[in-house]
């Protein structure tokens, strides 16, 4: 072995997703009955999960970089904060084997779809506020 370092790409995207068909695909996926005998095939729902796990771990970096410009004890930060505890747990999980029970990777899937609602919500909600609170600093010019 050399001395080389070699990068780790085992934790990152090789592309960045896009956001509307990863949201249509949280829509899919939340569209499964779980207890129906007609689910996605094992290999579907869990590439489906490593997307959205993806997508995930990318909202949740740019949700924690927006919240910096909030005060840390408003209540969209905190609850953004309980956000992003939620979303290290749930995105750094092993992925589940190919072998999985087709129930178990449909609910991995449904999981990290709620996740992923969730984090874009909250994102969504910070950049909101940011906005707002400029345009109410902003000097009024008449």
């Amino acid at each position: 072995m050399s001395g080389e370092a070699h990068e780790d790409t085992t934790s990152r995207p090789s592309a960045v997703p896009n956001k509307v068909e990863v949201l249509a695909l949280v829509e899919a996926a939340l569209s499964w009955d779980v207890d129906s005998p007609e689910l996605p095939a094992v290999k579907d729902a869990l590439a489906m999960a490593q997307q959205f796990t993806d997508f995930g771990r990318i909202v949740a970096e740019d949700l924690e970089a927006q919240m910096l410009s909030l005060p840390a004890d408003s209540e969209l930060c905190l609850g953004g904060r309980a956000t992003l505890v939620e979303a290290s747990r749930r995105l750094y999980l092993r992925p589940l084997a190919q072998t999985a029970a087709p129930r178990s990777a449909a609910h991995r899937a449904q999981n990290l779809a709620r996740l992923v609602q969730t984090l874009d919500r909250a994102f969504g909600e910070v950049c909101y506020e940011q906005v707002r609170s400029r345009s109410i600093q902003a000097p009024q010019r008449e």
